[in-house]
């Protein structure tokens, strides 16, 4: 439990923050993987948007992004039609036109650890993004994923590239904060677990939300420290990564 004290200053620290609303979204579990694979290193107007819009188009999606106020419709790339279309490292990189690895040093092709991504997924029963919000809220699975997930290589300092995919999947107040987000905590007093800083987030979003008269959600204040942690980062694989804009 963190006192009421505790709450004004990590409430002063995120207003401080700015957090700002959510802009965009993936439309498809498939294109939340892809970013979160393909940003790490990378620039992501450059390389990563692109990556998702030559897969979006392989499978005839239009806009594989679309703005916060679009209704959620069905996912329409699921994991397994993803990966029957792509059944091998070669058959992705033909259609994304992207030969990155996952590091300069012993790292993998992007494209192969996407498919183990997806793979992972399904063999957790995740196939849309309802299945991986529904992972989100389920502690125990998401555990098991998350250490199947640990096991290919890039993912990054501090498992950058799995908390990015679940702030890509999470809804406005179903998030998942990362170890740069806990750290950012810790600094400012607070030392929580992935599931309490869950709460805390959601805590300080509803009194910024009295404070402010406009909706503030747990999205946006896991978002506004994780930008600021990552500002003041020396992970220098970190990049800008949100659809169109940056990090969604």
């Amino acid at each position: 439990m963190h006192s009421d004290e505790g709450i004004a200053r990590l409430v002063a620290a995120v207003r401080e923050l700015d957090p700002k609303p959510r802009e965009r979204r993936w439309v498809s579990v498939s294109f939340c993987v892809l970013d979160a694979v393909y940003s790490i290193g990378a620039h992501y107007d450059n390389h990563v948007v692109p990556v998702v819009r030559r897969v979006a188009a392989d499978f005839d999606v239009e806009s594989p992004s679309v703005e916060m106020s679009v209704p959620e419709a069905a996912d329409p790339v699921p994991l397994d039609a993803f990966l029957d279309r792509y059944t091998s490292v070669e058959a992705l990189v033909e259609t994304t036109k992207n030969r990155q690895n996952t590091s300069t040093r012993g790292g993998i092709r992007k494209a192969d650890a996407v498919l183990r991504y997806a793979d992972v997924l399904r063999e957790h029963g995740v196939l849309t993004l309802d299945d991986a919000r529904r992972l989100l809220t389920d502690t125990v699975r998401l555990d098991a994923v998350e250490s199947a997930l640990r096991k290919v290589p890039g993912e990054g300092g501090a498992g950058v590239r799995r908390g990015y995919l679940w702030m890509l999947i999470g809804h406005q107040d179903t998030v998942k904060p990362d170890r740069m987000v806990l750290r950012w905590l810790a600094r400012h007093g607070a030392e929580t677990t992935p599931d309490s800083a869950r709460l805390l987030l959601r805590d300080i979003a509803q009194v910024l939300s009295e404070e402010t008269g406009r909706v503030v959600t747990a999205w946006e204040v896991d978002h506004a420290i994780w930008q600021a942690a990552r500002t003041s980062s020396t992970a220098t694989e970190l990049s800008s990564r949100e659809p169109e804009s940056g990090r969604t």
